[in-house]
């Protein structure tokens, strides 16, 4: 009975979640001080969780994808009012934002790094809009704006008395509303529109086996493919399973295609069973991908002392670089005061799980630090 009821939640909760089609417009701007040799701000623009446009204090203005080359070659306008974001309005003030933050907390140098995350979920379905705006000081979760209510929510101690001077500037709020529930939307649409106009066409996924130690769940890593509504699972004699299945996030990679991981707890497989089990790709109007669960066929981060001395040092000095540039993920999001509170990460679970610099997510490591690292 009990593994009936289980199972029915599964499918009852995966009929949520596929049911409702969300898309996301996200700006993640990164400003900092006392960095040499490094842009003095960089903002990215996602689109549903994928890298669209970059651009930094060094005038560098570039689409990541065909679709904004497209978009702003039928959208000029929409092209000036990026431009004009990007180089004149945000960066001065979330410049000015720093210099406020380093002031009251009584911060007169230093290495100091400000992140703001700010935009909006769009439901195509209801058409419900979301705006958010949140910002992270020095790697931390700092304060979140309350749109519905128009007041600063702190979050850390540290952050109550900046939230009496930034809930004194109503008309930034209200302008700051604006944008997030009503521009960001419609310039959302737009993208969506040239992207479900565009010649992108379906693309399969590579996958693989990986494993970080012996002792390690196997992952069964599906990357590079296109669009991102697939289904990924383990079975055994031909059933799907779901008892010690840990079924990971879908994330962006850079080139507008994405990557997936289902992890699958071996420690009670017997060798003898492994035959039994295989891991399943299913992809909208293709075949499905089947990989067996075999030895012969995982990748492993382990092996000669020589070859782990190597990989770690090609780790860290890949996640200094990246915690550098400001380049974190979020990806829990839950309920804080009726709002939504976005949760800084930072690269490094995938990294230390397929040893290569690409677009990664960590769960449940929260930064502490930008500099000294600490997902």
């Amino acid at each position: 009975y009990q593994k009936l009821m289980n199972e029915y939640f599964y499918y009852y909760i995966s009929y949520i979640f596929y049911s409702t089609v969300k898309h996301s417009y996200t700006d993640f701007f990164t400003t900092s001080t006392g960095i040499s040799n490094l842009p003095e701000f960089t903002i990215r623009l996602l689109i549903d969780d994928a890298l669209a446009v970059y651009c930094d204090s060094n005038k560098t203005f570039e689409p990541q994808r065909d679709v904004e080359e497209k978009l702003f070659k039928g959208e000029p306008q929409l092209l000036e009012k990026y431009i004009q974001l990007c180089f004149e309005r945000l960066p001065n003030f979330f410049k000015t934002t720093l210099n406020t933050l380093m002031k009251h907390l009584n911060q007169s140098g230093g290495v100091h790094v400000l992140q703001i995350l700010l935009g909006c979920e769009w439901d195509e379905n209801t058409g419900e809009v979301v705006g958010f705006l949140q910002y992270g000081y020095d790697g931390e979760d700092f304060i979140l704006l309350n749109l519905n209510k128009l007041t600063w929510i702190p979050l850390k101690p540290q952050a109550v008395a900046v939230k009496q001077i930034l809930d004194a500037d109503e008309a930034i709020m209200k302008e700051f509303k604006v944008y997030l529930t009503e521009i960001y939307p419609e310039w959302l649409k737009l993208h969506l529109k040239y992207e479900n106009n565009s010649s992108l066409r379906p693309v399969p996924p590579s996958v693989s086996l990986l494993q970080k130690t012996p002792s390690s769940p196997v992952s069964c890593h599906a990357t590079g493919f296109y669009p991102d509504r697939v289904d990924m699972f383990w079975r055994k004699d031909g059933e799907e399973i779901h008892e010690d299945v840990d079924h990971g996030e879908i994330l962006p990679n850079h080139d507008g295609t994405f990557q997936m991981r289902v992890d699958l707890n071996i420690s009670s497989v017997k060798p003898e069973d492994w035959s039994r089990y295989d891991c399943v790709f299913q992809f909208s109007g293709s075949k499905d991908i089947i990989t067996k669960l075999d030895k012969a066929e995982i990748r492993t981060n382990w092996g000669t002392r020589s070859e782990f001395r190597a990989a770690v040092i090609g780790v860290v000095v890949g996640l200094l670089l990246l915690s550098i540039t400001g380049l974190f993920i979020w990806s829990n999001k839950k309920k804080m005061n009726g709002e939504r509170q976005i949760r800084f990460h930072s690269f490094l679970e995938n990294l230390f799980l397929s040893c290569r610099i690409t677009h990664i997510s960590f769960k449940s490591i929260h930064l502490k630090s930008v500099f000294i690292l600490k997902e």
